[in-house]
């Protein structure tokens, strides 16, 4: 099992990345997919959680409006557009994966994360 981030970066405010989650050994269908983010000193948080099959999202509100949380199963690969970015958004960004059915520790994967620095 392996999910693995990238496309982090360093970007000035009001820019834009995309991020990308790739998902292997495990039938991404069947998982609702999450990006948390954890900044220096602070919690890991919750940023955008997106259902296994239909697609609904749901937002922290300090990303609603600016970030788009997506998926393609077909390509066992979830995304995150970031669009609008502050000098707040900037951490370490981490991908999840629960089994919709069976959500235990067991079946809850984790991805090294990548670094997000908003910066001028």
């Amino acid at each position: 099992v392996q999910l693995v981030e990238s496309g982090g970066g360093l970007v000035q405010p009001g820019g834009s990345l995309r991020l990308s989650c790739a998902a292997s050994g495990f039938t991404f269908s069947n998982y609702v997919m999450s990006w948390f983010r954890q900044a220096p000193g602070k919690e890991r948080e919750l940023v955008a959680t997106i259902s296994s099959a239909e697609g609904g999202a749901n937002y922290a509100d300090s990303v609603k409006g600016r970030f788009t949380i997506s998926r393609d199963n077909a390509k066992n690969t979830m995304y995150l557009q970031m669009d609008s970015l502050k000098p707040e958004d900037t951490a370490v960004y981490y991908c999840r994966a629960v089994h919709r059915i069976i959500p235990t520790p067991a079946r809850t994967y984790w991805g090294q994360g990548t670094q997000v620095t908003v910066s001028s």
